[in-house]
């Protein structure tokens, strides 16, 4: 069983719904306290032991890498003023860690996986959604991929979501349940609340096999018109081993603006530097 050494972040996305804040500045550089959230889905990526970061861009994202390469002149400046540099450190990526590729088109998310075949190659591969913040301790990825060493196959991040809401996730069909593991035995992208098999979500985090570029390859449209990653995952299912793992962590959705203002207020009040003062202040609200 191969290790899982890459991880592919489709960053093609336009961010219109940060609008203006996004017209020139890519939506994975929006700040979350003090970090892009791009830089905590590449953090957790490294934490689980991915070697290569594998980005999916599009037009006017040139930022993402610029902020994981030697900022020469800042580090300089900072230098000639005595400033530490240790507040850079996780910016600072090793050369070949961080490779990039273009999706020309905003074909879905299968198509932007499907992109980076030439990167990935023949080996196992993480896929991860920078919208999708995810806080734990080990981190998401780190979970997904402890179970990966156990079952191998393909793993898909899980959370139970409300009835209601299942027409905005991929939704598992579960089969036999061990702990937080559960075996996938279908998968229905945006099934109406009257026909979902389950209420079992995926979210924006995923260990698959080299396979499913195979299947991407054919390029089917499925749900909203769009090539989809749930369609060709499913696919794989009774082909190979396949299962969801339900992980503990606190997941943030980044992708709407109160979803990003929750995640803001969240991940402050658990710093120690600025924690009590965002406290008090939110005090002063009530």
């Amino acid at each position: 069983m191969k290790k899982v050494r890459k991880a592919v972040f489709p960053v093609a996305g336009l961010g219109t719904r940060f609008l203006p804040a996004t017209k020139a500045m890519p939506k994975e550089m929006l700040t979350v306290v003090d970090r892009p959230l791009i830089q905590y889905a590449v953090e957790e990526a490294l934490e689980a032991g991915i070697e290569q970061m594998i980005f999916v861009t599009g037009r006017n994202k040139t930022a993402l890498e610029d902020h994981f390469d030697i900022a020469y002149e800042l580090e300089a400046t900072m230098r000639g003023r005595g400033k530490s540099l240790e507040v850079l450190d996780s910016t600072r990526m090793a050369p070949g860690s961080i490779a990039s590729v273009r999706q020309q088109e905003p074909l879905g998310l299968g198509h932007a996986v499907w992109c980076a075949r030439e990167l990935v190659g023949d080996e196992p591969f993480a896929v991860l959604l920078p919208d999708d913040l995810m806080v734990g301790q080990p981190g998401c990825l780190a979970q997904m991929v402890a179970a990966y060493d156990t079952v191998g196959g393909n793993i898909v991040c899980t959370e139970e979501v409300p009835r209601e809401r299942t027409a905005s996730y991929g939704i598992v069909t579960p089969g036999a349940r061990h702990g937080r593991l559960t075996e996938v035995k279908g998968l229905v992208e945006k099934p109406q609340p009257e026909e979902a098999p389950s209420n079992l979500g995926v979210i924006g985090r995923y260990i698959l096999q080299p396979e499913v570029m195979n299947i991407l390859d054919a390029k089917e449209k499925g749900a909203g018109g769009e090539i989809q990653l749930t369609d060709a995952m499913a696919r794989l299912i009774g082909t190979q081993p396949f299962h969801a793992v339900t992980v503990e962590a606190e997941r943030h959705d980044c992708g709407d603006k109160l979803g990003f203002v929750k995640a803001n207020v969240a991940l402050a009040l658990k710093r120690d530097d600025v924690g009590p003062a965002v406290r008090a202040y939110l005090r002063t609200l009530a």
